[in-house]
């Protein structure tokens, strides 16, 4: 005859291969913590409803204390046969308190116990990976602050297309990252919510006190419908989701890295502390950081279809399937966490070679669309204007010249509009200086846009 807790209905042992398929505890071994403070809010709340003697809870809650510790200097041993966390944790209980252990499950099913556990777990990772995120914005600002006047080109399709400051270019990821913030910040509010009381799915017929079991795990609410409440995991799935957003952030953030870091560009130097070598090739100096980063954000994305997979078309309430939702779900916040930190500790490991980027701002006519500016202001209409100005580009691709070469007859060929100031009007500082709408690159902009930013991490 079986010995689970639920083997009363069996006549037949678990097939040892079932048993082993089916557990799930060495994944979600790590939810020990949260299993019992859920375990120790419940019985607190059972007491206050007389539904057990509050002896009999003193002495469950300080028998769970010494579960915890026992867990924590490795001295239980995890198996199969126990399946889960909350099995262990039960069993384990019995040694320490006796049969009194028994009570524990009283009101309660495994189905709204993991929902709690996981929330419990992913509200404290949450709030961590914000924090994380704040660092990293401050090595971009920081970042900012030591290059505030660099000029660097602007790309797009991966052609130079104008003169950008790098510090702009740094708080363009700001942006980003704010964004992931707040979308963390939003998926937290859907997270904290209190699923213990549902039980399997219809509730139970124990006068539970729910109100109060989520006031002491300082849950903003309670769930409103017990079916959804063990069945619900799009808590899981938004958060995966702006993972992997926030993740495609880190990977657009790398692919520059190593662009610029690589020969060709030369834009930066990223310290040996955090890059590597070859086996074979002495010379090289690999991003692996950065590389490795833009490759896993590839498992996070992968961990976003998983869910959403097994989610898919799970009729209510609980399902087994669901209990893959784990895997993903720590394996994305792991990977986030430990990019998240690596990368700001690179950042700060940085060196920008500011004439290497100047530089190439000289080259491939990025002042092109202000030789059409010029124009207009001159009164030209900008149709005409960018016509003339791509004439211009053509005639000194022909002279292998750049338009700052060009001489003023051969631009007044071109437009008699063209006067001596169109130098000055062209020259990168300027192109620069002058862009001056909102969220633009001019320097008085980005100077704010870094000031405002600082202010809001309190550097």
């Amino acid at each position: 005859m079986s010995e689970k807790l639920w083997g009363g209905r069996f006549s037949q042992d678990t097939d040892e291969l079932v048993e082993k398929f089916h557990a799930s505890i060495d994944v979600d071994k790590r939810l020990y913590e949260s299993d019992i403070e859920g375990s120790i809010a419940h019985l607190k709340m059972l007491a206050k409803e007389s539904i057990i003697t509050r002896t009999e809870a003193e002495i469950l809650i300080k028998g769970l204390g010494k579960v915890k510790e026992k867990i924590e200097n490795n001295e239980i041993k995890f198996s199969a046969s126990l399946e889960d966390i909350h099995m262990h944790v039960e069993d384990e209980l019995g040694k320490v308190a006796g049969d009194v252990a028994r009570k524990l499950h009283t009101g309660r099913s495994r189905n709204d116990q993991i929902a709690l556990d996981v929330r419990i777990y992913l509200k404290s990772e949450i709030k961590t990976i914000i924090d994380l995120l704040v660092d990293f914005q401050k090595s971009l600002v920081r970042m900012a602050q030591k290059y505030p006047d660099v000029i660097m080109p602007g790309y797009t399709h991966l052609q130079r297309a104008q003169p950008v400051l790098f510090s702009h270019h740094m708080m363009a990821y700001y942006e980003m990252f704010k964004r992931d913030i707040e979308r963390f910040e939003d998926c937290y509010k859907r997270t904290d919510v209190m699923p213990l009381g549902a039980a399997a799915l219809a509730g139970t017929t124990f006068p539970l006190n729910r109100e109060y079991t989520r006031e002491l795990l300082s849950f903003s609410k309670v769930s409103d419908n017990s079916l959804d409440s063990v069945s619900d995991r799009d808590f899981i799935m938004e958060f995966i989701s702006h993972a992997s957003i926030c993740m495609i952030h880190f990977s657009r953030l790398s692919e520059e890295l190593v662009l610029w870091s690589s020969s060709e560009f030369a834009f930066i130097t990223i310290a040996d502390s955090f890059t590597t070598g070859s086996s074979i090739m002495p010379q090289k100096k690999n991003p692996d950081v950065a590389e490795l980063v833009r490759g896993k954000t590839g498992r996070v994305v992968g961990n976003l279809m998983a869910i959403l997979t097994v989610m898919k078309s799970l009729p209510l309430a609980y399902n087994k399937d669901m209990q893959e939702d784990k895997e993903p779900l720590f394996d994305t916040v792991d990977t986030l966490k430990i990019c998240t930190d690596v990368y700001t500790r690179m950042l700060d490991n940085i060196e920008v070679h500011t004439q290497r980027m100047y530089d190439a701002c000289k080259q491939g006519f990025l002042n092109a669309t202000d030789l059409a500016d010029y124009l207009v202001l001159k009164g030209m209409p900008f149709r005409h204007a960018h016509a003339v100005a791509g004439r211009a580009v053509a005639f000194a691709l022909n002279q292998k010249k750049e338009l700052n070469d060009l001489t003023l007859e051969e631009f007044r060929e071109l437009s008699d509009l063209i006067a001596p100031d169109v130098y000055e009007f062209i020259a990168i500082e300027k192109t620069v200086a002058r862009r001056i709408s909102h969220g633009g690159t001019g320097f008085q902009n980005v100077k704010q846009a870094v000031s405002k930013a600082a202010g809001e991490l309190g550097l």
